[in-house]
């Protein structure tokens, strides 16, 4: 299973680490691997990089998007996508300052949802060294 980590990252930053993404990914895993004691400083580091997502405006709206679709269910603040036909099984939890999507394939349904109402997501596995500005990928998915 693969866990993706995706900020909404301010335009500032994106224009700054466009070409170098894997110094905004450096950035993002010393915050999430810092010591309990230094929560503070990682808060603030966070706050200035990341565009906090409206988490009960987003939540609606997914499940308002979805909710009549087959593969899709909701429990909790948890939403799922279990498509057999795509061999797809994602799950997507909204916090205020990024989105947990947890995978079992190299691809999730949500991708194409968040990359339409977003403009400046990045991407991040921390534990599989993954990371890439959502945008640039589809790019490279078209060309």
């Amino acid at each position: 299973m693969k866990v993706y980590y995706i900020f909404n990252v301010k335009k500032e930053f994106v224009n700054l680490y466009q070409d170098t993404p894997s110094i905004l990914f450096s950035i993002l895993k010393n915050i999430y691997y810092l010591d309990t004691k230094e929560v503070d400083y990682g808060y603030h580091l966070l706050k200035q990089l990341i565009l906090p997502f409206k988490k009960n405006e987003l939540d609606r709206k997914l499940y308002i998007k979805l909710h009549q679709d087959i593969p899709y269910s909701k429990r909790n603040d948890i939403h799922y996508i279990n498509n057999l036909y795509r061999n797809e099984i994602s799950r997507l939890k909204i916090n205020n300052y990024y989105i947990r999507l947890e995978v079992e394939q190299n691809f999730s349904s949500f991708f194409d949802i968040l990359n339409k109402d977003f403009n400046n997501l990045f991407v991040c596995s921390f534990n599989k060294t993954d990371f890439f500005f959502l945008q640039d990928y589809y790019k490279e998915l078209l060309d």
